[in-house]
Formats: C-alpha cells, sequence, structure tokens
C-alpha cells in the first residue's frame, strides 16, 4: 500500500508538469493545491508503511528516489518555464546526486539514510526532525508560491503591474533560503563520508604497519 501511494504522487508529478506548460491559466490555479498534495502524499506513504508493518529496503529507495525526482523536476521545469534562474536547479541537482550517491552507500550498508550522520551539528541538520520540517516547508512553499504566482500576469494584469516588485522579492526571497539549506544539509553528509572514509582508510594503513611480521629462520642442524 505504501508503494502504491509513492507510485501515486509519481504519477500527480507529471499531471502537474503537464498543467504547468499546457494548461490554461484558471486552470493553472490548481497547480499549488495540486503540489500540497504530492507533498502530503509524501508523509502519508511513510505513515501508512509504518502503521502496516511494511518498512522495507526497497520501500526506503523507492521512495528516496521518487523524493528526488519530484524536487529535481520541479526546479527543472521551474527553471526552463523562467520562473526561477537556471542556476538554482544546477545547484539542487548536483547537490541531490551527490547526496543520494552517498545514502545509497549507507543504505547498501545496512544504515538508514539519516541513521548515518554521526557528528552532533551533522545529526541537527540532516536527520532532526526541526531541520527536516523546516526544509520540506520552505521547499514546499516556494514551488506552491512560483507555481501559484505563474497565471496571475495573464489573468490578472492591471494588479501584477502594480505589485510585480514585491511578487519577485518574495519569490526571490524563497528561492535563496531553499538554496541556502540546501547547501548547509549537503555539507554535512559529504564532510562525514569524507572523513569516515579517509579515516577508515588511515585505520587499515596502521594496522598494516603495526601488524607483527613473522619470519621463518632456518632450525639448527642437529
Amino acid at each position: 500500500m505504501a508503494n502504491l501511494i509513492t507510485a501515486t504522487r509519481f504519477g500527480l508529478l507529471f499531471v502537474l508538469v503537464a498543467s504547468a506548460y499546457r494548461a490554461t491559466p484558471e486552470w493553472q490555479l490548481l497547480d499549488a493545491p495540486l503540489l500540497l498534495l504530492i507533498i502530503a502524499l509524501d508523509g502519508l506513504d511513510g505513515y501508512v508503511a509504518r502503521r502496516r508493518g511494511e518498512t522495507s529496503r526497497f520501500g526506503a529507495i523507492f521512495d528516496i528516489a521518487v523524493d528526488r525526482v519530484v524536487e529535481n523536476v520541479l526546479w527543472v521545469v521551474l527553471a526552463h518555464l523562467g520562473l526561477i534562474p537556471v542556476w538554482v536547479a544546477i545547484v539542487f541537482v548536483t547537490r541531490g546526486s551527490i547526496v543520494d550517491s552517498i545514502r545509497y552507500a549507507a543504505i547498501s550498508g545496512g544504515q538508514t539514510p539519516f541513521g548515518m550522520m554521526q557528528s552532533r551539528w551533522g545529526r541537527f541538520l540532516v536527520a532532526g526532525r526541526f531541520m527536516r520540517g523546516f526544509y520540506g516547508t520552505v521547499k514546499a512553499a516556494t514551488f506552491a508560491w512560483v507555481l501559484l504566482v505563474q497565471p496571475l500576469p495573464q489573468l490578472y494584469p492591471a494588479m501584477w503591474s502594480e505589485r510585480v516588485a514585491t511578487m519577485d522579492a518574495i519569490t526571490t526571497f524563497l528561492v535563496l533560503l531553499s538554496v541556502a539549506l540546501c547547501v548547509i544539509r549537503g555539507v554535512p553528509v559529504i564532510a562525514e563520508f569524507v572523513l569516515t572514509s579517509d579515516a577508515m582508510r588511515s585505520a587499515i594503513r596502521r594496522r598494516k604497519v603495526e601488524r607483527p611480521r613473522f619470519r621463518i629462520t632456518s632450525r639448527p642442524a642437529a
């Protein structure tokens, strides 16, 4: 059931994309509510998985993959439509690819995506419930705001011409805040992965150096 909810969220993403490109401005007013439904389903699939005992390695990887697809597709689409700068999409796609590769390695090693964080700041910024919720809320607000603003110039041209500066300022603030949180939460994952890997390699080298060496000598003749 949980995986079905995740798959539904995946399908609704492309309905949203099609609307952003092809729907009339009147219909595009539904894009922001549709986005909120997709985000709500993201929380629902995890709840259902825990409630029904459907947690699995496949489910965890599937959920992470769909999360990243939804996010990256939205950033790319909004950039292609000229609603946000292209460099924003590049930052999110790059950061997501690196961090998710590291998390996949952690899952393959038997860890949870957030359980791999060892430092106090890493756990707070990456695994902490507050920061995860805050980051998700900021991204959701950014997507919803940009999608909500998209049809306004055509629907309400007079209002838009009067308030375009304010609208653009809000968009810029939300986008930059999303980018800042994206980078801030990505750095600890990469840093701990690199440091842990180096520490492991150093430990292996030390064990090789400290390992006692036994020399075979010939026994004296009787």
